[in-house]
Parts: structure tokens; sequence; C-alpha cells
């Protein structure tokens, strides 16, 4: 055992750790949503005993815990007997005390159980998201722009829809791996989305969350390296996480992109995800991830802010916009309108977002930032002052309202 953790040092052991356990001991017993409960449990004495001090092998510890409780729950309940048995016999369930070093790594496997053909992908995506990413409900549900009990109640019918439909840890077949590979991928694109701006909590980000995307994008890759659109997400993840070393200060405060320090970018990560981006647009088959990557690449490789391409950051939305009918596109887009098109159309873009995206905090911050371009700091404060009140991200809300003060304090000024 190790010294005692602090707080953030355990909760970040536990999300670490917990989807790659539940991989292991759902791959090892062939049971889903048994896995799940008894990970969940083991959680749970986790975050009582790892205060007093940490095991040498976290993972490790998990698994066993779970295998044991799983194991438990199968001897104490008559009807899973037989299950049990089955198990045992074709060597698929290790012994309760057996070691558990978890190297074999399962994470790519449950994701595509969880990618069931059973499962419609508004089902498959967050069931993913809750199993593999370790994302709560309510985060899901944020991502997915809905109320926390409609998700709770989502989730719930998939684990029942995999489990009837037997869903099991196994390659899937050919005609069903393309299905299964989109519903993947966008799992991990809402995993480091997630990663990348939380949507709850005090710190602006989750790297740890960006990260194991990235690396279950890395498995896929692997799995599938023809795979344009793969290469497209990994690209994305890549350009996008560049950025990561300038997007707070030293206090942890929020960095707008246009004030961001470039030489702190990672350059590896560029170098990387723009020969990735190259090599799959080259094969003729442009996705929409590849089209975000394409942003993302045009950001990064700009010199300054003011270096920055809108036309083409402007003429890739509009490709994008034609793939993906997708409200956040137009989101995004606004700013690149504003930039070559002026404010008054990007604002009549983000209403169209908006029409779709409802009263999202994310509407107000852009609607924000272009009306202090138009020079209109009343209006700008108070859509800044309605973003802070909206976001769950105390990161997030400290800028928002910073800019808030900063837009009336200006507003003042002019007035007297």
């Amino acid at each position: 055992m190790t010294s005692e953790p602090d707080r953030r040092t355990l909760e970040r052991l536990l999300r670490e750790h917990a989807p790659r356990a539940l991989a292991i001991v759902a791959s090892r017993y062939r049971d889903f949503d048994g896995a799940e409960d008894a990970v969940q449990e083991a959680l749970i004495v986790a975050a009582e005993q790892w205060r007093s001090g940490l095991p040498d092998d976290p993972r490790a510890w998990l698994v066993t815990v779970a295998s044991r409780r799983l194991v438990d729950a199968y001897r104490s309940a008559d009807a899973r007997r037989r299950r049990e048995r089955e198990a045992w016999d074709v060597g698929n369930a290790p012994a309760a005390d057996e070691p558990a070093t978890g190297d074999v790594d399962d994470s790519l496997a449950l994701v595509l159980l969880c990618c069931h053909p059973a499962l419609t992908p508004g089902a498959a995506i967050p069931l993913t998201l809750r199993a593999v990413g370790g994302l709560t409900t309510r985060e899901i549900a944020a991502a997915f722009l809905v109320p926390e009990a409609t998700m709770a109640q989502r989730i719930s019918r998939a684990k029942a829809t995999l489990r009837a439909a037997g869903g099991r840890f196994e390659p899937p077949p050919d005609d069903a791996l393309h299905v299964r590979t989109r519903s993947a991928m966008h799992v991990l694109y809402l995993m480091f989305n997630e990663g990348y701006v939380a949507s709850e909590g005090e710190d602006l980000a989750r790297p740890d969350l960006a990260a194991e995307a990235i690396r279950l994008a890395r498995m896929l890759h692997s799995s599938l390296p023809d795979d344009p659109e793969v290469a497209g997400l990994i690209a994305l993840m890549l350009l996008t996480e560049a950025r990561r070393p300038s997007r707070v200060d030293g206090a942890g405060r929020l960095v707008p992109l246009a004030e961001q320090d470039r030489s702190r970018w990672n350059s590896a990560h560029i170098a990387e995800g723009v020969v990735l981006l190259t090599d799959a647009m080259r094969r003729g088959e442009v996705g929409e991830y590849q089209l975000q990557a394409a942003i993302a690449a045009v950001h990064d490789q700009a010199p300054t802010y003011a270096d920055t391409d809108w036309p083409r950051i402007a003429g890739l939305y509009r490709a994008l916009g034609r793939l993906a009918d997708n409200p956040i596109v137009g989101l995004n887009a606004a700013v690149a309108v504003a930039m070559t098109q002026g404010v008054s159309a990007a604002l009549q873009e983000l209403d169209v977002a908006s029409a779709a995206l409802g009263d999202h905090h994310r509407i107000h911050a852009v609607r924000a930032h272009l009306y202090e371009l138009a020079g209109d700091s009343v209006r700008a404060a108070a859509a800044f002052r309605a973003a802070a009140a909206r976001t769950a991200n105390e990161a997030e809300r400290r800028y928002l309202l910073n800019a808030e003060t900063r837009l009336s304090d200006r507003s003042g000024e002019e007035t007297r």
C-alpha cells in the first residue's frame, strides 16, 4: 500500500481504472451486466478503503474485488448456478484469488460489445460512454442535451436490450463491423470532447478521459488501418489536444484561442495529426471527422490568431454542414461566418443552431462573442452573464463572468 491519497487523486484513479477493470471482468465472465454491477460495488469499497492508502496495483485490486463479488452473486442466486458451472467448464472464469494483472486490454472489445446491432446508436453510444468512458449519467445527458432522468432510462433500457440479445465478447461479423465502428467512433468522439471541456466540475478539462479516448482510437485504427474516417478521428483528437498546454493559465483560468501562447502547443501532436489527416483525405472518402480535423489543422498551422485562414475554415464548415445535420456544427461555424461575412450573417447562423439547441450555454457564449466583435458591449455582457448561469463547469463560469464584468465596466465608461 502507498501513502494516503487526497480526494482529487482518489477520484482520478477510480475514473482511470474503472473502465478497464470492467472490460477485464466482463470479458472473463462473458457477463457485461453482472460485471458492471460488480465493478460498481468494488468502486464503492475502493472509495472507502483507498483513503487510508492505495494498493500497489489499483486496477488489479478492482478486478479481484469485482471478480469475487460476481462469483458470490452467481453462487447466491439459484437462477445463475448453471451459468456459473458453464463459465468454469469452458475456462472463462478465473479463481477469485487469481492475480489480475490486466495484461490483456479488452477495452476496445467492450466498446464494440456496447455497440451491438441490437441497440440503436442512440442507445449504444450512451451505454458505451457509461461503461467504457466512466462518464456519469449527468455528463452523458449534457452531451446529448437531454434531462438526466431521460438518459438514465435510456441507459437502463440499453443494458436490458443487450442482455436479452446475448451480447458476447466476440469479434463482430464482417457485415456488422462497419455499423459498430461508426457507433464506436462517435462514442470516442464524445469521450474526447468531455475530456477536453468537462460538462461539470471545478476544472476546465479531464485530461485522463481525453487520453483514454485517444488510446482507444489508436486501438481502433490498428484494427482498421485502411478506414480514413478512423484516421480522421485520431487526427482531430491530436490536433485539438495539441492546444491543451495553453488553454489555462497558471491560476487555472481559461485562455481563449485568440490569446493562447502558440509556442506551447504540442508540435508532435500537430505533426502526427497532419500526416494522418493528409493520408486519410488522399483516399477520396472524406467524412465529417476528416473535415473537423482539417478545420483544427488550419487553426493549428496559423502562426498567430490574426493569420487564421478564415475563408478556408468557413468553406470547410459549409462542406461539413452538407455531411452532418448537427446544430453544433452551425454553432461552431458562426465565428467563421462572422470573420468572413460579418456579424449579422453570423447571428443568423446562430439563430438556426439555437432553434435546435435551445437554451444551451454555448449558444449564449457564442452570441456574446459576436456582440463583442460588433462592439455592442451591453448585449455582449448580458449574453456572457446568461452563458455563465447555464454552465456547470466552474472554469468556464469564471471566464464568462469575468468577461461580463469586463464588458460591463467598459459600457459604464462609455456612458460617462
